[in-house]
């Protein structure tokens, strides 16, 4: 079926308020939407029916991207919970990120906390590291001790709900959070009390979850702070800053989330992006970044908040176990570009169990070109959102599959007729079934439209002729 011939549909917005609008629950719609609904066997809608759990009928969603939904009675009910479940706000769901002080440091699907090793890498990936510097090795921007009398790295300060907020003023005021800030008059400042460098200063409100971070942060005599920005983030939200503002960072970013933190190498296992700074940035951001610095309009330099990963084939056994932990983040969840600074210098956390000559000495033995840039436009659910689409590539049932030729491979197991439903995005996967013959499922879904529900479905039966045939996101039979 090709999208000018599908007839019959229930539109996404419908069917989202039709959920909505009846509070729906695991198992059924209530009556009342049926006038929505057109039976696929004929031209009319039908009146005075229930689309409910078992319900024989079956619709065909449309969108005006031309993508397709097929819901039938063995999959309705699996649909109806997730439609669900992700339509409840916010506050429902769960996190399972990191977690510092008590508090996640954002939601487990928020983008910092994203896998990002099986994206496609950025098609300006070998310019983008060759501005950076291709021969330049990494540097541990944290360790122990102190360094021009400052802790070496960027502290954060954790606060219960009850200390005092003070007043605060801001040079670039029109793109910070207005204060008052539980900045407390002891806080711990990157480079220290004397510092003249960044100055920032991160504090985290343990018991509202609320984490503050300012730059160029300066106490005053009667008790306030004078800081160059600040801003706000609620570590229970995926909001991004407005779009155009900075934050504490010259990326709009937050700070703590991207710090690589003693305690979690220690654990075997960092779970999120890694914070780091180049010297040459050009004009421009990508997303979750929402601000850019300087003046440089370079196409070959990266914008603000690209990311890169470490290469899956580059060799860590040599390394010591805490910088293996290091580096598999860099593979796994990779870095962001966050501010201007030097090359490859990765952000960290001061902290007494760091081994500075260890850090340094293997750090300087992975350079740039053991690098590549990722292109994550793909993961955008919204972009004033931090979420990032996530899904498996194809489900049966509730059972996922990383790719779409696995499920499809996996439908004998299953009574007929077996339903895959694909979830992939931007996703471009050639699928060979009996007899030689060849389908192509091209450019997938956009995570971001209708909270990604959108599938395109295989069923068990497929038969198709010989040769190739594309599939646009369609059902077919």
């Amino acid at each position: 079926m090709s999208p000018d011939k599908a007839k019959y549909w229930v539109t996404v917005w419908e069917w989202h308020k039709m959920l909505w609008d009846n509070k729906c629950s695991e198992t059924s719609l209530t009556a009342g939407n049926s006038a929505m609904v057109k039976d696929r066997r004929c031209e009319g809608p039908l009146k005075g029916i229930s689309l409910t759990q078992g319900e024989k009928h079956r619709a065909l969603m449309y969108s005006e991207k031309s993508m397709r939904t097929y819901v039938s009675e063995r999959t309705f009910s699996l649909i109806v919970a997730l439609l669900c479940c992700i339509l409840m706000p916010s506050g429902a769901i769960s996190a399972t990120g990191p977690i510092v002080g008590g508090c996640p440091l954002f939601l487990a699907d928020n983008i910092w906390n994203t896998e990002i090793d099986a994206l496609p890498a950025d098609a300006n990936s070998s310019a983008y590291i060759s501005a950076i510097g291709s021969s330049t090795g990494l540097h541990p921007d944290f360790g122990s001790g102190s360094w021009d009398g400052g802790p070496i790295g960027i502290p954060y300060n954790i606060v219960p709900g009850t200390q005092e907020k003070v007043a605060i003023t801001f040079t670039y005021a029109d793109e910070s959070d207005p204060g008052p800030y539980p900045i407390p008059p002891d806080a711990l400042i990157e480079g220290g009390s004397g510092s003249a460098g960044d100055r920032h200063v991160l504090v985290l409100d343990k018991d509202a979850c609320i984490l503050y971070e300012t730059w160029s942060t300066y106490p005053q005599p009667d008790g306030t702070w004078q800081a160059g920005s600040g801003a706000v983030f609620d570590l229970r939200s995926d909001a991004l800053r407005p779009s155009g503002w900075t934050s504490a960072d010259a990326a709009g970013l937050p700070i703590l989330p991207g710090l690589v933190r003693y305690d979690e190498v220690a654990s075997g296992e960092i779970r999120h992006a890694i914070r780091f700074t180049a010297p040459r940035i050009r004009k421009a951001y990508v997303w979750p970044a929402r601000h850019y610095a300087g003046s440089i309009t370079v196409a070959n330099d990266p914008p603000m908040g690209q990311r890169f990963r470490l290469r899956a084939g580059f060799d860590i056994a040599a390394f010591s176990s805490d910088v293996q932990v290091i580096l598999n983040a860099m593979k796994k969840y990779g870095i962001i570009l966050a501010d201007i600074g030097s090359a490859w210098y990765i952000s960290g956390v001061p902290d007494p169990g760091w081994n500075n000559d260890l850090l340094v000495s293997e750090f300087n033995r992975v350079h740039g070109s053991d690098f590549e840039a990722v292109d994550e436009s793909s993961l955008t659910v919204n972009p004033d959102s931090a979420e990032a689409c996530s899904q498996p590539a194809a489900l049966i049932g509730s059972i996922p599959y990383d790719s779409v030729a696995a499920a499809y491979s996996a439908v004998g197991s299953y009574s007929a007729p077996a339903t895959v439903k694909v979830l992939g995005t931007n996703l471009t996967e050639s699928l060979d079934f009996d007899a030689g013959y060849n389908a192509i499922l091209q450019g997938g879904y956009d995570c971001g439209f209708a909270n990604r529900l959108l599938y395109s479905i295989l069923r068990g039966s497929l038969t198709l002729g010989s040769g190739t045939t594309e599939l646009d996101g369609i059902e077919i039979e």
